[in-house]
């Protein structure tokens, strides 16, 4: 067994899906390979990480220090008058101060929430047979295949001629909704395109991001929430999405 065959069947071990025979053959070639055994280790820690239980988030007693850092100070009081219009002044722009952190800070815990199911439904897939529903290189094929099974139609490009390989689609679920998963390969990397609708949402540039080893590139654009996912370096993924933009628009 070499080491491309192991990774494939890493995550199956991790999950105890292997039989007793792969299981050992695994187990053997990982005893003699320091790669594969480190790359066994951060699975292990990846998967524990992304255990639902570790993946919950309470909001943290900073939260009230830091919007009262928001707010404006006290002016001192001159008379009864002005210290209850001062009052009523400061009331209202204490409200608004903090009702504006308290929304930029749940929509960034929202946006890392949803960053956590991204990663999650990325590792979902690697496991057997969770890849695609419909597996194909032609794009005219995977595109009409979500025709009915999606409110919106996702954008499906072919790549290959620009060193990222169509592999076909399935469906999947981000912040529990139904979303399109576009599958491509860079080598022996695998990398997820998920495409949500965004009704109305304006177009958001595209912000590289990492969570547990693996790295994410998301952007906004025609309607469409995206997040590309793979565990290839920021550099290449970043240069998947460059391309896969510029398909759409030519």
């Amino acid at each position: 067994m070499n080491c491309e065959e192991a990774e494939v069947l890493l995550h199956a071990l991790i999950d105890g899906e292997l039989d007793a025979g792969h299981a050992c053959e695994v187990e053997a070639h990982i005893a003699g390979c320091p790669n594969c055994a480190a790359r066994l280790r951060e699975f292990t820690e990846m998967r524990q990480a992304m255990n639902p239980a570790a993946l919950r988030y309470a909001a943290p007693a900073s939260l009230r220090s830091r919007i009262e850092d928001k707010l404006p100070a006290p002016q001192a009081a001159q008379t009864r008058r002005s210290v209850m219009k001062g009052f009523a002044v400061g009331a209202t722009a204490s409200a608004l101060a903090a009702s504006g952190v308290l929304v930029m800070v749940m929509r960034k815990d929202d946006e890392r929430r949803v960053l956590g199911d991204v990663v999650s439904a990325h590792l979902r897939s690697l496991q057997a047979q969770h890849l695609t529903d419909v597996m194909s290189s032609d794009q005219h094929t995977v595109k009409p295949w979500f025709n009915g099974r999606l409110d919106v139609a996702p954008p499906v490009v072919d790549l290959t001629a620009l060193g990222f390989t169509l592999l076909g689609g399935r469906l999947d679920y981000v912040d529990a909704k139904p979303v399109a998963a576009i599958v491509y390969r860079r080598r022996v990397h695998v990398i997820n395109l998920f495409c949500a609708p965004a009704p109305g949402a304006a177009t958001r540039r595209a912000v590289m991001e990492s969570l547990q080893g693996f790295n994410v590139r998301r952007w906004t654009e025609n309607g469409l929430n995206l997040w590309a996912v793979s565990d290839l370096g920021a550099e290449e993924l970043s240069e998947f999405g460059d391309k896969f933009e510029a398909a759409l628009r030519s």
